[in-house]
């Protein structure tokens, strides 16, 4: 049962960034340029989101354990650290680099476009480099 509904919602969400936009990088990369031909369309997505996902951590407070599981799977590190703050640089540029990020990206590839399987691909890579980098190193640098 919990596949199925993973299937759903992200089903769900994928049609939803198509239809916002998200997955088309040149409407990402013109909101990003604000000083250029900015595109402020895309705060009315992050409205949304941000929306529902406080409705949705509202809601859940009020539940003693998921629907679908028997715990909920909240983050619990709150500490700032410089391979947080490295990893959300990176991701920031790559986003306004390329245009993708990586929920977008991997909706995007219903559309068959060669730029977004290469995103992908490198997207994939890095994260298999990652795994094979912290398999080695369990701690990273401190600030």
């Amino acid at each position: 049962m919990q596949w199925l509904a993973a299937l759903l919602v992200g089903v769900l969400f994928g049609a939803g960034l198509l239809l916002a936009g998200m997955t088309n990088p040149a409407k990402v990369i013109n909101f990003l340029d604000i000083t250029g031909a900015w595109d402020p369309s895309l705060v009315f997505v992050m409205g949304g989101g941000a929306t529902v996902a406080a409705a949705a951590f509202w809601r859940a407070k009020g539940l003693s354990r998921p629907l679908l599981a028997d715990v909920f799977a909240l983050p619990t590190r709150k500490q700032i650290d410089l391979p947080l703050l490295l990893g959300s640089a990176l991701f920031g540029i790559g986003w306004g680099l390329g245009g993708y990020c990586p929920g977008p990206a991997l909706a995007g590839l219903v559309l068959g476009r060669s730029e977004t399987l290469l995103f992908v691909v490198a997207m994939l890579g890095g994260m298999a480099l990652h795994r094979l980098q912290s398999g080695r190193s369990k701690t990273g640098p401190k600030l």
